[in-house]
């Protein structure tokens, strides 16, 4: 008896012991990303907000505490939407697409007016961007058309044009505003998913060259734009008029060199770059930490943004469309933007209003933002829990099994005992039990071939024929 539990334990010690820990619920260097994005952001916006915020509210940590409650709110809406399986997003997309056209409208009746835009809406103590949630809400929905209307989108030219469509549409209501960027960002996240999700390519590249005739005619009709634009080209020209941004930006830069000024040391902060904060955070970083600063901003970015492809790959793998689309979207939408911010302050692209995922300062943008990495790693999450699910269902089956190769061992033991009670030779049955079972023991460990499954498989019958005999003992 004290041996078949002993090979017993050691069966199940060499089957369980060995194995490596049980894998991560969640994708713990996404994790790692989000918040050394956000840190980053932490220290870089408050070092350049102080002297504008000495000036304006008499706190130099003003901007840095706001920024502050801004990581913890938008921390705290990333765990809600964890929460929120897949199928929620699947099923009311249509209807996200409708609460962004509604905060685009309310924006342009009710909504604030900060340096001649129109993007802000005040509710309460509360501002909203609006068109930062409009963002996800459209990808959420485009890529919830692309399941749905799948043969329609790769095999004619009606399912192609209408989310283009839809898009014209909420670009309108942005263009009210103004706010071009926006614009540029969701058509190029657009052109990206469609382009992912197998459209053809003479429509992909139509709907390009259409994009750029488009952006081109909005440019050149809009005075202010286009004043953007040739500063944008020569900003030497007029460096203390239309120019005076991008100069400082590019002066910021030239003084980082590789290691930069060092913490806390940039000059273009005093208030000689407007909007240091925010739009031209990188700026700020490049003076301060300088082109090795820079590169590791953008290497994380870029970390973040590959994971999301993968992540969308993996989904589709799986036969989860919408996640994988969802996922690419995310991913083509943070390295456009990205790119769209460091080109403006680097003088690579004409000024535009975008922030820098996950660090410049803004609360509307960092709580989407910090809600978009919330979905990526909830389609991460359901993708590790079917591959748990499978494993499960596979160990379950296999306990199955071996509980009916156990029942001849149990109806034989019974039909013993059943035996036995009606007089039979009980003596002589005891003594065949345990000579049986003293010899399955001692017959399985001394077999040099024998593996440790089957070791296991002696050490049951013996306990199973040694229960039965105690019963007829009793």
């Amino acid at each position: 008896m004290m041996t078949a539990s002993t090979k017993l334990s050691a069966l199940f010690a060499a089957k369980h012991d060995g194995q490596p820990s049980a894998t991560q619920p969640y994708d713990v260097t996404l994790i790692l990303i989000a918040l050394a994005l956000m840190s980053i952001g932490v220290v870089i916006v408050t070092s350049a907000s102080m002297p504008v915020a000495d000036r304006l509210h008499d706190n130099p940590f003003y901007f840095a505490i706001r920024h502050g409650i801004y990581i913890v709110g938008a921390i705290v809406a990333a765990m809600v939407v964890l929460n929120l399986p897949m199928q929620f997003w699947r099923m009311t997309n249509p209807y996200l697409l409708l609460a962004a056209i509604a905060l685009l409208l309310a924006v342009l009746v009710v909504g604030r007016t900060v340096n001649g835009s129109t993007r802000w809406l005040a509710i309460g103590p509360i501002t909203i961007q609006a068109a930062e949630p409009a963002k996800l809400f459209f990808f959420a929905y485009l890529a919830g058309y692309l399941v749905r209307r799948y043969e329609e989108v790769t095999e004619n030219l009606k399912g192609f044009i209408k989310p283009l469509v839809v898009f014209f549409a909420l670009a309108m209501l942005l263009l009210l505003q103004p706010d071009l960027g926006t614009v540029v960002v969701m058509f190029a996240t657009t052109i990206g998913l469609l382009f992912l999700a197998g459209a053809r390519l003479w429509q992909f590249f139509a709907l390009v060259f259409a994009g750029i005739l488009a952006v081109v005619a909005l440019i050149v009709f809009e005075e202010y734009r286009m004043k953007r634009v040739t500063s944008f080209l020569d900003p030497w020209a007029d460096p203390f008029g239309a120019g005076y941004q991008l100069t400082q930006s590019l002066m910021a830069y030239g003084r980082g060199n590789w290691f930069g000024q060092g913490l806390g040391n940039s000059l273009q902060k005093l208030e000689f770059l407007p909007e240091a904060h925010t739009d031209f955070v990188m700026a700020i970083l490049a003076e301060e930490l300088g082109f090795v600063g820079v590169l590791a901003v953008l290497g994380l970015i870029l970390w973040m943004v590959l994971r999301a492809l993968s992540i969308g790959n993996k989904a589709l793998e799986k036969g989860r469309a919408f996640d994988g689309y969802m996922a690419y979207s995310i991913g083509i939408w943070f390295s456009f933007q990205t790119a769209v911010n460091i080109g403006a302050s680097a003088g690579i692209l004409p000024t535009k209003g975008l922030t820098l995922p996950l660090v410049s300062y803004g609360g509307s943008s960092l709580i989407i933002m910090s809600v978009a990495v919330a979905i990526l790693l909830r389609i991460d999450f359901e993708l590790r829990v079917d591959g748990v699910q499978a494993i499960g269902r596979g160990d379950s089956k296999s306990g199955k099994s071996k509980a009916r190769r156990k029942k001849p061992i149990l109806t034989s033991a019974s039909q013993t005992k059943a035996s036995q009670a009606e007089g039979g030779a009980s003596v002589e049955s005891e003594a065949d039990e345990a000579d049986f079972s003293t010899a399955t023991v001692e017959a399985k460990p001394s077999a040099k071939t024998s593996s440790a499954e089957d070791e296991g498989k002696a050490g049951i019958k013996a306990i199973l024929a040694r229960v039965a005999q105690e019963a007829d003992n009793g």
